[in-house]
């Protein structure tokens, strides 16, 4: 007998109890990189994926440009980039030709901001995922990847 979503019996069980599993780790060390964010730069985790999006686009980015990377709404960015503006973390700049846009991207204070997070970042989540080798971790990554992939290729 063939369960729903497998080749064999218990194809599917296996698979929904992972997928449960990877839902409660997720959203376990997602709370807990909020909690830290919080509490040691009075930061969020949006504010952060924000911050990181600019970092890998030195050239700026459009509003819509933020959300596609982000997969949040406009308004959702918006709100977070104002603050961001605010503090001097970031700036905007008017896009040539379209006077409704414009380009966001770090200042020189939010580059060094990024860089103090973005330090603890990568300390916290190697705690957090500690229990994994390094070879594990790249097995799973792995893994992972070809999921996504696949899940593409399928819709």
């Amino acid at each position: 007998m063939v369960s729903p979503g497998g080749t064999g019996s218990g194809d599917g069980k296996s698979r929904l109890r992972l997928w449960l599993r990877l839902l409660k780790v997720t959203r376990g060390i997602e709370a807990e990189l909020r909690e830290r964010l919080r509490s040691e730069f009075g930061s969020t985790l949006p504010r952060f994926d924000v911050m990181a999006a600019l970092s890998r686009h030195r050239e700026g980015l459009k509003m819509s440009q933020i959300s596609e990377l982000l997969r949040v709404s406009n308004g959702n960015v918006t709100g977070i980039v104002d603050r961001l503006v605010e503090d001097g973390i970031a700036q905007r700049e008017a896009v040539p030709g379209d006077r409704r846009a414009s380009l966001v991207r770090l200042t020189r204070k939010g580059e060094e901001e990024f860089v103090r997070q973005a330090s603890a970042h990568e300390v916290w989540v190697g705690e957090l995922l500690g229990a994994l080798g390094r070879e594990e971790a790249a097995a799973m990554t792995d893994h992972l990847t070809r999921i996504l992939k696949e899940g593409r290729d399928a819709v």
